[in-house]
C-alpha cells in the first residue's frame, strides 16, 4: 500500500484507489476521479460502487476533528469532494459537496452499514463550501460552514464498530467522465466537539 504525506497535513496517509491524477502543495489537495467512479451501495442491491479514490489517514480511535474547505469543479450530476470514513469496505460514511440531480451544488451525506443511506440536505451557493467530520466517543458528527466559523450539523450517527476509523478526502464522478476537487484550509486535531448543535 503506497504511503505519502502532504504538506498541509502532519499525518502519513494512503490511497484506496488511486486517483486518475493529484497534486498537492502549500495550498490544497486537488484530486480527479475517473470515469463513472463512487462509492455507494444501493439499497436495492442493484449497483455497488467502491471505486472512487480516497486518500485516507492511519486508523485513529481517539477523538478527532477534520475539516476542509472543499471546491468542486462540478461537470455532472453527482459529481462530488467528500470527507470520507471508513472501518471497512462495508462499513464507512462520506459527507460530500455534490452536483444534485436538480443540478444544484448541494450537501449530501450518505452513511452505509451493509447497504447506503442517502440523504440529501442543503443546496450551495457556488462551487465551494467548508466540511467537517467530528469524531465523539462511538459516534460521528458531520458539519457544513460557508465561512468556516459558524457550523451547521448535517447528520448524527454512529456506524458500529468504529475502532479504528481512517478519515480523510475522496473525490467522486458516479456517472461522468472525471471530477475535480481540491482541499484546502485542512484543519485536523485530536480533540472532542463539545457540543454538536451549537453552531462552533
Amino acid at each position: 500500500m503506497e504511503r505519502f504525506r502532504i504538506d498541509l497535513l502532519d499525518r502519513e496517509l494512503s490511497w484506496k484507489n488511486r486517483p486518475q491524477s493529484w497534486e498537492t502543495g502549500s495550498a490544497a489537495l486537488t484530486m480527479v476521479s475517473g470515469p463513472a467512479e463512487d462509492w455507494f451501495l444501493d439499497p436495492s442491491g442493484l449497483s455497488i460502487k467502491r471505486n472512487a479514490p480516497c486518500a485516507l489517514f492511519e486508523p485513529m480511535s481517539q477523538d478527532f476533528l477534520l475539516r476542509a474547505k472543499v471546491t468542486v469543479h462540478f461537470q455532472e450530476k453527482y459529481d462530488a469532494g467528500t470527507l470520507h470514513i471508513q472501518v471497512t469496505d462495508d462499513l464507512w460514511a462520506k459527507l460530500c459537496f455534490e452536483y444534485s440531480a436538480q443540478g444544484q451544488p448541494t450537501i449530501v451525506s450518505v452513511v452505509t452499514r451493509g447497504t447506503s443511506d442517502d440523504c440529501n440536505s442543503t443546496a450551495i451557493e457556488g462551487n465551494s463550501v467548508y466540511l467537517r467530520v467530528s469524531k465523539v466517543g462511538k459516534t460521528f458528527a458531520f458539519h457544513y460552514s460557508l465561512d468556516g466559523q459558524w457550523w451547521n450539523l448535517v447528520r448524527y450517527f454512529a456506524l458500529g464498530g468504529t475502532d479504528p476509523v481512517r478519515p480523510g478526502f475522496s473525490v467522486q464522478s458516479p456517472i461522468g467522465a472525471a471530477c475535480a476537487a481540491s482541499f484546502s484550509e485542512i484543519v485536523y486535531a485530536l480533540e472532542t466537539l463539545d457540543d454538536i448543535r451549537n453552531g462552533k
